[in-house]
């Protein structure tokens, strides 16, 4: 049976549309959650992404889970990253988190403090800890203990100002001042 759709209205364009939109609202938030923080208005991100908010809520039932989205990209991007390229291309790609995203910081700092989401966050931190222990040569100088989320801490610490270009700069000279070389700063894009 053919389906009809009334006029002036597009077509559903299925599994396709939908991903893409999901795509398009992780890619707006993480902008968003940039300029203005984690509190901002999620008709910002829909706004962005060029989707309805009911398009936003059915993705995205709580705002929990937009940012749960952002910062689960941002540690898949961290593993791929880690399978893909040398050390320093794995930090160039981390520190472009630490500078995009303050959110991101916050998970790299997840401490023993309960609940369900430190729980979570404290995943998502191992999973970049192994990531990334996974790429360090024998004898590296952040391969002892707790020195490489350490020095990540210390970093992203150090990740402030008023532009990315600010924090860029900032976290750079963190690192160089820890000993460590870091890659171009940018996102993994596979």
């Amino acid at each position: 049976m053919q389906r009809t759709v009334p006029e002036g209205r597009p077509a559903n364009g299925g599994r396709k549309v939908a991903a893409r939109n999901r795509e398009a609202l992780v890619a707006a938030a993480r902008e968003i959650y940039a300029e203005q923080g984690l509190d901002a208005p999620l008709s910002a991100i829909a706004r962005r992404a060029g989707v309805g908010q009911g398009v936003l809520y059915r993705h995205f039932p709580e705002r929990a889970d937009m940012a749960t989205a952002v910062l689960e990209e941002n540690v898949r991007q961290v593993e791929q990253a880690a399978e893909a390229v040398p050390l320093d291309g794995v930090l160039g790609v981390l520190t472009w988190h630490l500078t995009e995203s303050a959110a991101f910081i916050g998970l790299l700092h997840a401490d023993g403090a309960g609940g369900r989401s430190h729980a979570y966050a404290r995943v998502l931190s191992g999973r970049v800890e192994r990531a990334l222990r996974r790429r360090l040569p024998d004898g590296h100088r952040l391969a002892g203990g707790d020195d490489l989320m350490l020095a990540i801490a210390m970093v992203s610490g150090a990740v402030t100002g008023a532009d990315r270009r600010e924090r860029e700069r900032r976290a750079a000279t963190a690192w160089r001042l820890l000993g460590v070389e870091v890659g171009p700063v940018r996102p993994f894009e596979g």
